[in-house]
């Protein structure tokens, strides 16, 4: 009875004791000299760090010394388990994140969000370009009837002042954004005659030009080139000389045999 009581004491105790130090192929050869039952020898070896020779002549010697096949299996397993790479690490869950919402890109450059007429000034910015009134007549006779039935003659322009409010330096970079449904070849660049109270043009309504008379003497012709939805740039060279401009913007006048007012884009060019 005692002698089992110090058996379950030391099968207790053992891997505590021997978890100090690593087992060996010696190690486990005194435990089977000692006596020590096959389960307790096979609960210490699990329960301890060990570096066991499995090699033929270690596992020779540990059966000579009378240790049973479970014992050398369980060193075997040991030793197995201990060669085997540790499984990679199991990376953790993407975390979603939500990205905020993408701002509105607006198709057309800073400073310029509303139909209108700008300039681009030293610093590369877009200037909103105010308009002036100008006051329209029409000429002494008509010039043609088109195929619709509505005549069409010459239209003069007269604007206060001698001069335009805005004044730039060549090259005269303008941006126009027309209306919805409207083309940039409806407006009209002219050149403005000055007087000492006022700058004039002779131009055509409906924005047609006949050759045959002098209602085009003042139109400028003009490439312009789109640069966004309804946007389009032209520039004005000094080729074409100092002077008054002015950009025409289709129905701009309201009447075509009567004295109306409307509006025109000028920009004043000094000599």
């Amino acid at each position: 009875m005692r002698k089992n009581i110090l058996a379950v004491v030391f099968l207790a105790i053992c891997p505590l004791l021997v978890a100090q130090q690593v087992m060996n192929n010696g190690s486990v050869i005194k435990l089977v000299k000692a006596g020590l039952s096959e389960d307790l020898i096979i609960t210490t070896i699990n329960g301890a760090a060990g570096n066991y020779d499995i090699s033929a002549d270690g596992i020779i010697a540990l059966k000579s010394a009378g240790a049973s096949d479970k014992v050398i299996a369980a060193m075997v397993a040991k030793v197995t388990a201990a060669a085997q790479p540790a499984p990679p690490p199991v990376p953790p869950p993407p975390v979603l994140v939500t990205p905020p919402p993408r701002a509105a890109v607006s198709a057309l450059p800073a400073g310029i969000d509303e139909v209108g007429v700008y300039y681009k000034d030293r610093s590369g910015v877009w200037v909103a370009l105010m308009p002036e009134v100008v006051n329209f007549k029409t000429g002494g006779f008509m010039k043609s009837i088109a195929t619709d039935g509505i005549v069409k003659g010459d239209l003069n322009g007269h604007i206060r002042g001698p001069h335009g409010r805005t004044t730039l330096t060549f090259p005269v970079v303008l941006a126009v954004y027309v209306p919805e449904g409207t083309a940039i070849s409806e407006y009209q660049l002219l050149r403005l005659r000055t007087h000492s109270d006022g700058r004039e043009f002779r131009s055509v309504t409906g924005g047609i030009i006949h050759a045959s008379g002098g209602a085009n003497r003042d139109l400028i012709e003009f490439q312009a080139d789109k640069i966004a939805p309804r946007l389009y740039q032209l520039t004005v060279q000094s080729s074409a000389g100092r002077g008054e401009y002015g950009l025409l913007p289709p129905g701009a006048y309201s009447s075509s045999n009567m004295g109306s007012n409307g509006k025109i884009y000028s920009i004043s060019i000094p000599e």
